[in-house]
């Protein structure tokens, strides 16, 4: 299942395309699932024509896992972005092996090289790649890789995403990465106001994680960020 693809198709049928994250913790807001199924969790976000589902794999300060991420690919049909800190082709390859769709690359903790490699993995292995940056080195350092996705994540990742950056960053950046591949603003996603002022500025779809995990009703909240469209 290609992630492009879904956001294209989310697109055509005039809704904005949202990635809902399953994340089990984070630095800033301590424990976000509360005792709670993540197949529980999953169920709500796919009662909504999400265009993807993302899961956080990273251990020691998200508290995810590779079992979590099966679980997950196991029990939807709709794209599935694997997140982690990945540094080797060995995680890419065992990403595609369990039938993940895409694969997350962080530009701030890679060099150039380490990404084309990566990349280039992403595509033998048949797993699309999004590049994520947060910098302006960041964009400079990937604008002639070949990646499938790019993403902006309007926190930084080096310190855990424990800042409080909004989608402004978003909007600065997007004026200078490159336009023949989807752009997707992570992080910072509070309501349907963000993803509108995104929108406008050429963004393809939105990632959110803490705050569909910290929801009320999960259904109105992700209903309320595509409906937009």
């Amino acid at each position: 299942m290609s992630l492009v693809k879904a956001i294209k198709n989310t697109q055509r049928k005039g809704l904005f395309p949202v990635i809902s994250e399953i994340k089990l913790r984070s630095e800033k807001k301590g424990d976000l699932i509360k005792n709670r199924d993540p197949l529980d969790i999953l169920k709500e976000m796919l009662s909504c024509p999400v265009s993807g589902i993302s899961v956080v794999t990273e251990s020691e300060h998200f508290g995810g896992s590779m079992d979590l991420l099966k679980k997950i690919i196991k029990n939807t049909s709709v794209p599935v972005l694997h997140k982690d800190f990945i540094k080797d082709e060995e995680q890419i390859k065992e990403s595609s092996k369990i039938g993940a769709s895409a694969i997350l690359l962080i530009s701030s903790i890679l060099s150039k090289k380490e990404l084309e490699n990566l990349v280039e993995t992403g595509k033998r292995c048949g797993i699309e790649t999004m590049v994520e940056v947060h910098t302006l080195e960041d964009i400079n350092k990937i604008q002639d890789i070949d990646t499938d996705i790019l993403g902006i994540n309007n926190r930084d990742i080096k310190i855990l995403e424990t800042d409080d950056t909004g989608v402004e960053l978003t909007l600065k950046l997007i004026k200078y990465c490159p336009k023949d591949k989807p752009i997707i603003s992570e992080s910072s996603i509070s309501t349907a106001n963000d993803v509108i002022k995104v929108k406008k500025a050429g963004v393809d779809a939105v990632l959110v994680g803490t705050m569909v995990m910290l929801s009320d009703n999960i259904n109105n909240f992700l209903n309320n960020l595509i409906y937009i469209g």
